[in-house]
């Protein structure tokens, strides 16, 4: 019984680190690396992580800075940037680009808010899914006179309890995105 508990448990936590990976990749007021992380470069025809070819630094609240190692990647890091699809205007010196983050509109916030809404919700489905299988596996355990119908109550309860405090972190965490996004 411990080990479903305790595989419940970890795939639950996972569940909330994934959700906060795509809180890091919704674009707010603020620089975080986090917003460049998921950009793919073409590198001489590979596919490549941004953070593989170049170091990546926040010098001020409102600028993110990309520097190649490769001089020759400037171009086709510039260009992935341009193509994100995050509405990110890198400028590019020779020396270094830099991404200055505007300022968001009233319009682009309540958007972004909904799509955080939207995350925490898939995070609360992967959380009960996860409480499903528990449950199932309890159930399964029973049936094969594995464990009693009483140590199976009390499984489920211990479940439910997991299952709680899980969507209560999820709800803080949106909370928290939610202030950071409508924070001007």
């Amino acid at each position: 019984m411990q080990s479903i508990l305790d595989d419940g448990k970890k795939r639950m936590e996972g569940a909330i680190g994934a959700l906060e990976k795509d809180f890091g990749k919704l674009r707010t007021g603020r620089a975080t690396t986090a917003l460049v992380d998921g950009i793919i470069v073409d590198y001489y025809g590979t596919p490549t992580p941004i953070g593989q070819l170049s170091s990546v630094s926040v010098p001020d609240p409102k600028t993110i800075t990309v520097q190649p190692w490769d001089k020759g990647a400037f171009g086709a890091v510039e260009k992935a940037i341009q193509n994100s699809g995050l509405g990110l205007n890198p400028v590019n010196d020779g020396k270094i680009i830099r991404i200055v983050i505007p300022a968001l509109t009233e319009e682009r916030r309540k958007e972004l808010v909904k799509i955080a809404k939207k995350y925490s919700e898939d995070g609360k489905i992967a959380i009960r899914n996860i409480r499903r299988d528990m449950n199932d596996a309890f159930k399964k355990l029973e049936k094969d006179k594995d464990i009693s119908e009483d140590d199976k109550k009390k499984g489920e309860t211990d479940v439910q309890k997991m299952t709680d405090d899980f969507v209560k972190q999820c709800d803080s965490s949106l909370v928290e995105k939610e202030k950071e996004i409508i924070e001007i």
